[in-house]
């Protein structure tokens, strides 16, 4: 559709149609008759060099040079935001999920958890803190602009987000509770005192939970693509800080082990918590061919609830009859 010779009233009316349509509008514009389309866009860009005041100050962004191509650095930079707090969200609910269902699920069996509150508030500390600095600071890449534009009612986490969260989860709550209620079997510490074994099992658990949030940090940096390792030399923080936590977590197993309520492991026990981690690789491999359905997963809950909702009425409704 072409609109020649309109009136700013035209535009403003262009604007707020796309707008009851769904649509995410923007305008670009340099002159005051611009105005009132570029304050009713849901991104006003207005010139910098040929703009005029109050273009600029009804606008969201300004383009400096005048120069269309900046655009697209801005959307590309847009995306790129988005795209990494999405998978921030998948790391920390993947964290979040796994440690309140190992925790929980060993207090009911057997009264005891085999994370503490001082080893809970180190892996909030590299989920939170570094696990945000690590992620959110992925450069954007060519693929973003490839992609379909996020439409304004999609949901923040995605069906694919939900897979690749799911999978993970449940290998992690899977292994480390098999660890959690046999580990004194699989380590053969019968003959060790109770308090001596409990610590060394609770010990391994926590050690191979963070090593499974190391690896997972990988995943999370490409939620949709097979291959987590590719470009990840080219981002240093990312690798500093990966570097960083796995030093930090030798440190706290082999010499604060007083405070965090650890003992050390053996270097057979430090491998199988390395390998534990590492099979998160190859099960995001696989898991990433599994399809997910186009329509949100939020969706299907709203739906449910519906459901629900007039059969419980009817059902009232028949017992007053």
């Amino acid at each position: 559709m072409v609109m020649a010779r309109s009136s700013p009233n035209d535009k403003l009316l262009l604007v707020q149609a796309l707008k009851r349509k769904g649509h995410v509008v923007a305008v670009t514009g340099d002159g005051t008759n611009d105005a009132p389309a570029l304050h009713e866009a849901d991104i006003g860009l207005s010139m910098g060099i040929s703009g005029t005041e109050v273009a600029k100050e009804s606008s969201d962004i300004i383009i400096l040079d005048d120069d269309f191509t900046s655009v697209v650095k801005v959307v590309r930079w847009g995306r790129s935001v988005y795209a990494n707090i999405q998978k921030f969200i998948q790391f920390q609910l993947t964290v979040n999920v796994a440690a309140l269902v190992i925790n929980v699920v060993a207090a009911v069996s057997s009264g005891a958890v085999p994370l503490n509150a001082v080893e809970l508030l180190w892996v909030n500390l590299i989920m939170d803190t570094l696990g945000a600095l690590a992620l959110a600071t992925e450069p954007p890449t060519d693929n973003l602009m490839k992609r379909h534009p996020v439409g304004r009612r999609e949901p923040l986490v995605t069906n694919i987000m939900w897979r690749n969260l799911f999978i993970q989860a449940l290998y992690q709550i899977t292994v480390l509770l098999v660890f959690n209620f046999d580990g004194k079997r699989i380590f053969h510490l019968h003959n060790e005192s109770r308090e001596c074994a409990d610590k060394m099992k609770n010990t391994f658990v926590f050690n191979a939970f963070v090593f499974c949030q190391i690896f997972n940090e990988f995943n999370a940096r490409k939620p949709e693509e097979k291959n987590v390792l590719r470009g990840v030399t080219s981002n240093r923080l990312f690798m500093g800080i990966v570097g960083i936590t796995t030093v930090l977590q030798i440190l706290i197993i082999e010499f604060l082990g007083k405070f965090f309520g650890t003992v050390r492991l053996g270097w057979k026990l430090w491998l199988l918590s390395v390998a534990i981690g590492a099979v998160s690789w190859p099960l995001a491999y696989v898991g990433k061919s599994i399809p997910v359905p186009a329509r949100p997963f939020q969706d299907y809950l709203k739906h449910c609830c519906a459901w629900r909702r007039p059969r419980r009425r009817d059902e009232e409704q028949g017992g007053k009859s």
